[in-house]
């Protein structure tokens, strides 16, 4: 009561939404607790006034404030009257100390790193780089936010949604009272994508309104959620199985897991844990049993959702070679944007190591007072210092993932700046990098994975006895659009023995024939191909056994100037190990590689099929079915319904038109797609129940892509969200589908509710 006394209406409103639903919102730092208890959280209530830096020329002072819901910052600047912008914590990723991102590190000498931080964002969208009036203040705010972020990352499905619903409060309550009339409940409808005609809406208004005073506050807008986003769909199953229709006993919840989800052992034990866990219900849990509240908690949760979370942690076998692993790879992975006038930066390493990438790209040229540059040479792209790409790669490399990084450098550079860049590596990395084979012994084989745990292996040219490699590898690995670029002539370039002598177990050599590398090549070596050559090979069998023996890097073609990727299915499907892509670009492509490497820890290593391992076995993808072992599957997806999908259209009272398609991708006997029906203006509950049908002829490579769209019949239709996982690790049964925004970051609470089964056809 003391507490409720200091706060205003809508803080009122806000905290008792929270302490009102199911589960709270924050269960530590909730607005409340923040307020009376959190001196970081207090100082950012009150605000602060920071320089927002975009430049050593750009440097701007805004006004910093926490809004009363924890979850929105507020910031204005003084001369622009009422006009102001904000932000999600939710959509930070990080908050770094100091001067640690090019914009800070530009004007270093200016401001002290203890007043400086960046906030980074997920998805590509850029840094916001500040600096704050003193170290004190600083240190709030950085310590605030992280709190914050800890916070919103042990929040329950369930916490995610009423903090869904009280950022739309939020939006709604266009007077800012902490009730909402009528006509604001129709205003909030529709931005949370619900078509309702008129009389039902104010028949729920009405129900409600315990009151009678025409607004909802307080416990009255909490029913009136709850009657807006009750699942039907889950009900009908709940009920199926519940032996008096309002809960289900300890053998009714073993019934459902044992005949819908497909449990088989330890069922008993599984439904208590699954009871102790998400049952809210004290007295049920006495009763070893689950109400309808604590059912869709579980189905909400990750043991309900349709990616298998044994699978999510690592759980593949770590120790074969190298070449046995599709490896989670970029491409010109300084480029933030095109390939032609687009910004070179460290963020690019910083990001794709932090997505779990462990094979980045580098094209380094002579730079100015004897210090090598990266940047794509023969263009306008902006260049950046060898040594700082080092720097980062020394500071990130191992925060995702503990294995092994490749450094694939394309060396452009003069003997001497060679020596530098040698000197760098050795200097800046220490013993992180790998100069010579494991435990000192000359080598028989490539190693795993883990035993290369936290080093980084550089990938490039070495000094031999022949000089045509060295001279094929500049015309094979130069990836040049001629139109655009200087065409780069056959000639024998100079290498330095510092840096040759950093390359141990990826030497770069051109690629002759299949016969001439089964022959001849070492198991050390690597060969890069274009886009185009690879899809060649790809029809020669032979190229499966090559990538079983040794690692081969697949890049893009030289046209795609705007950054765009091919499709890396086709390349998995060969074996090639090293796919690498633009991974500032959003797309299927990166769906795809999102989805491969989403599993085993996120770890940046797959280990390939075994049939894709052994030189004994003869996998052809063009034609599945003539494998030792072939055994097809049957794939069938009911898509039920949707929950809160996001608007596309910003058009005020747009509402979306939904339909879900299933997409496979695997080897070409698999390439499929197929969409449910559209259902007209319902983005917030919409209910399909259509099923579809697939056939799965090799299941070990097959990746399953659920989309949404905004069906449009007159233009092409718009995105609205997508999961991609690999077929292997989809789990049976009714599942949530929790969907990615197209920059694959989360976007809670929007799912789909699906059932699936997975049946031998053989």
């Amino acid at each position: 009561r003391v507490l409720l006394g200091k706060l205003d209406k809508r803080a009122k409103l806000y905290l008792i939404l929270h302490l009102k639903c199911a589960l709270p919102s924050f269960p530590v730092l909730s607005c409340s607790s923040g307020i009376q208890a959190d001196d970081d959280l207090k100082s950012m209530f009150v605000g602060t006034v920071m320089r927002k830096i975009k430049s050593r020329t750009w440097k701007k002072q805004r006004y910093f404030r926490l809004q009363e819901d924890c979850m929105t910052i507020w910031y204005k600047s003084k001369k622009a009257g009422n006009a102001h912008s904000t932000f999600s914590v939710g959509d930070v990723e990080a908050v770094r100390e100091g001067h640690q991102s090019e914009v800070l590190l530009s004007i270093a000498d200016e401001f002290p790193p203890d007043r400086c931080f960046t906030l980074v964002f997920r998805g590509r969208r850029g840094n916001l780089d500040l600096v704050a009036e003193s170290a004190a203040e600083a240190q709030s705010w950085i310590k605030g936010i992280r709190k914050l972020i800890d916070n919103l990352e042990n929040m329950g499905q369930r916490e995610k949604l009423d903090q869904w619903i009280c950022d739309w409060f939020k939006k709604a309550d266009k007077n800012r009272d902490g009730q909402m009339n009528f006509k604001e409940v129709r205003n909030l409808l529709k931005m949370m994508n619900v078509d309702m005609n008129e009389h039902h809406a104010l028949r729920l208004f009405t129900m409600a309104d315990k009151s009678q005073s025409g607004t909802l506050e307080d416990d009255e807008f909490v029913l009136f959620y709850k009657m807006l986003t009750q699942r039907e769909d889950v009900l009908r199953v709940f009920q199926e199985y519940s032996s008096d229709g309002q809960k289900l006993m300890l053998q009714d919840l073993k019934d459902f897991l044992r005949e819908e989800q497909l449990h088989e052992d330890g069922v008993q034990q599984y439904a208590l844990k699954l009871i102790e866990r998400y049952e809210p219900s004290d007295t049920a849990k006495m009763l070893q049993a689950m109400t309808f509240d604590g059912f869709l908690m579980y189905l909400s949760s990750s043991e309900g959702s349709i990616f298998n979370p044994n699978m999510v942690d690592l759980y593949q076998d770590m120790t074969q070679p190298l070449c046995h692993y599709f490896i989670s790879s970029s491409h010109n992975t300084y480029l933030l944007e095109d390939q032609i006038r687009g910004h070179s930066s460290v963020e690019g390493y910083i990001r794709a190591l932090k997505r779990g990438c462990r094979c980045v790209e580098v094209d380094c040229w002579d730079g100015p007072n004897g210090e090598p540059i990266v940047y794509h040479g023969h263009t306008f792209t902006s260049k950046i210092f060898f040594k700082d790409v080092v720097t980062v790669l020394g500071n990130y490399a191992f925060k995702a993932s503990q294995y092994p990084v490749i450094l694939s450098i394309e060396n452009h550079c003069s003997v001497e700046q060679q020596k530098v860049m040698a000197q760098h590596l050795t200097q800046i990395l220490g013993d992180k990098l790998l100069k010579s084979p494991l435990d000192g012994k000359i080598p028989i084989g490539l190693p795993s994975p883990e035993d290369l745990k936290g080093k980084i292996l550089l990938k490039g040219k070495k000094i031999e006895v022949s000089d045509e490699e060295d001279t094929a590898e500049i015309d094979d690995d130069h990836h040049r659009n001629d139109s655009i670029r200087h065409r780069v002539k056959k000639s024998k370039q100079r290498l330095s023995k510092e840096l040759s002598d950093c390359v141990v177990y990826c030497k770069s050599v051109h690629f002759s024939s299949f016969k001439h590398s089964q022959i001849h090549s070492k198991f050390y070596e690597i060969s890069s191909f274009t886009e185009s050559k690879t899809r060649k090979h790809i029809r020669e069998a032979e190229f499966v056994l090559h990538n079983a023996r040794q690692l081969s890097r697949v890049y893009p073609s030289g046209l795609r100037t705007d950054s765009s990727n091919f499709n890396p299915q086709d390349m998995w499907n060969a074996g090639c190990q090293i796919v690498a892509l633009n991974f500032q670009t959003a797309g299927v492509e990166m769906d795809l590689n999102d989805g491969l490497f989403s599993q085993n820890g996120h770890c940046g290593y797959i280990l390939k099929p075994t049939f894709m391992r052994n030189t004994d076995e003869r996998f052809d993808p063009e034609n599945p079915q003539n494998r030792d072992g072939y055994k097809p599957l049957s794939l069938s997806v009911q898509v039920i319904s949707g929950q809160q999908l996001p608007k596309v259209n910003i058009k005020e009272g747009s509402i979306i038109d939904p339909l879900v398609r299933v997409e496979i991708h695997g080897v070409p006997l698999d390439q499929a797609k197929q969409e449910t029906r559209y259902i007209d203006n319902n983005g917030f509950n919409p209910v399909w129940h259509d099923t579809l049908q697939f056939t799965i002829h090799v299941p070990e490579l097959a990746l399953v892509r659920f989309v949404v769209e905004d069906y449009d019949k007159t233009s092409k239709n718009d995105f609205v969200g997508q999961f991609t996982l690999p077929f292997i690790c989809i789990q049976p049964g009714y599942r949530h589908i929790h969907l990615l925004s197209k920059d694959g970051t989360s976007i809670p609470p929007s799912s789909l509710f699906v059932h699936v089964r997975i049946t031998k056809l053989m």
